[in-house]
C-alpha cells in the first residue's frame, strides 16, 4: 500500500466513504479489479529469478494492466514512480522498481494495486529468489500462514482488532515481529479507505466488521524488531535494523461466513 502524496504513510484517508457492497455492479466491479491484480502477480512471480531487475518485473505487471484497461492505483493517487511496489529483503513496503537486479537468496515482495472502472483491489506476495536459506523461508511462511488464518477471522460481527490479534499471534509464535506502523485498510472506491486494519490487537478498534465491508488484510513482518525507517527516496520503507521482512496481502469482502477473497 502507498499513502501520502510526497512520502509514504500507513494511515488510510479518513474522509473517504467506507466501501461496502451495495449492488451486483459493485461486486462485479470489485471482482474484475481483483482478477487483474491476481493475474499481474502471477505473471510477475513467474519472472522472478536471479538477474532480473525490479524494473523488468514492473513492466510485466504493467503489461497485464494495459491489456485489461486497468491503471496503477499508487500512480493515480500519489504519483508513485512505478506501476507496482517491489521491495527486496529489508525493504518492507513501497520499493521503487529500478535497475536493482535480484540475487540468489533474496526475498522479493510484489505489491500490486489496480484501479479498473472505478474499483480498486490490492494484494502482495513474498517470493523467494532461487535457493533461499531456511531462515528466510520460515519468515515468509509465517507471513503467509498469518494471512491465511486472519482471513478466517474476518467475519461479520467480529471486532476489527481480532484480525490483528490473529496475525500477531501467529507471527510472534514463530519468533518474528509485526511492523506495527504498517497496516491493512479499507479499499474499494479508492486505494485507501477507512477502517485501518492493523496486524496487532489495537484496543481502540473494537467496532465489529459488517457484511459487505471491503478491506485488505496484510501482515508485514520482520525477522528483527519490527521497527521501520523511511528511505532517502521518499517512498521506500525498510526495517530499522535491516532485518529481512515479508509481506502478504489480499483484498476481501466481509460476509457472515468465510470472506470473499477478491485477489486470490
Amino acid at each position: 500500500m502507498v499513502s501520502g502524496a510526497s512520502r509514504p504513510s500507513p494511515a488510510p484517508v479518513r474522509n473517504l466513504p467506507l466501501m461496502s457492497i451495495e449492488s451486483q455492479a459493485d461486486l462485479d466491479g470489485l471482482r474484475a479489479a481483483g482478477r487483474v491484480v491476481a493475474k499481474a502477480i502471477r505473471a510477475m512471480r513467474a519472472r522472478v529469478r536471479p538477474g532480473v531487475s525490479t524494473k523488468e518485473l514492473d513492466r510485466v505487471g504493467a503489461r497485464v494492466f494495459a491489456a485489461a484497461g486497468a491503471r496503477s492505483a499508487p500512480q493515480l493517487a500519489y504519483g508513485f514512480p512505478g506501476v507496482n511496489c517491489i521491495s527486496v529483503n529489508d525493504e518492507a513496503v513501497h520499493g521503487i522498481p529500478g535497475r536493482r537486479r535480484l540475487r540468489q537468496g533474496d526475498l522479493v515482495k510484489l505489491d500490486v494495486t489496480a484501479e479498473l472502472d472505478g474499483y480498486y483491489a490490492d494484494a502482495c506476495v513474498t517470493v523467494p529468489v532461487g535457493e533461499v536459506d531456511r531462515e528466510r523461508l520460515d519468515l515468509a511462511a509465517a507471513g503467509h500462514d498469518a494471512l491465511q488464518q486472519a482471513l478466517f477471522t474476518a467475519r461479520a460481527g467480529t471486532p476489527i482488532n481480532q484480525i490483528g490479534r490473529t496475525v500477531e499471534s501467529v507471527v510472534t509464535s514463530r519468533g518474528y515481529a509485526v511492523c506495527r506502523e504498517l497496516a491493512g485498510h479499507g479499499i474499494g472506491r479508492a486505494i485507501h479507505e477507512w477502517p485501518t486494519v492493523p496486524s496487532y490487537e489495537d484496543p481502540d478498534l473494537t467496532q465489529p466488521l459488517t457484511a459487505g465491508l471491503v478491506i485488505t488484510v496484510e501482515p508485514i513482518i520482520s525477522a528483527g524488531s519490527g521497527a521501520i525507517r523511511e528511505g532517502d527516496d521518499g517512498w521506500t520503507i525498510s526495517t530499522a535494523d535491516r532485518a529481512c521482512s515479508a509481506h502478504f496481502e489480499h483484498t476481501l469482502i466481509v460476509t457472515d461466513d468465510t470472506p470473499i477473497v477478491l485477489t486470490a
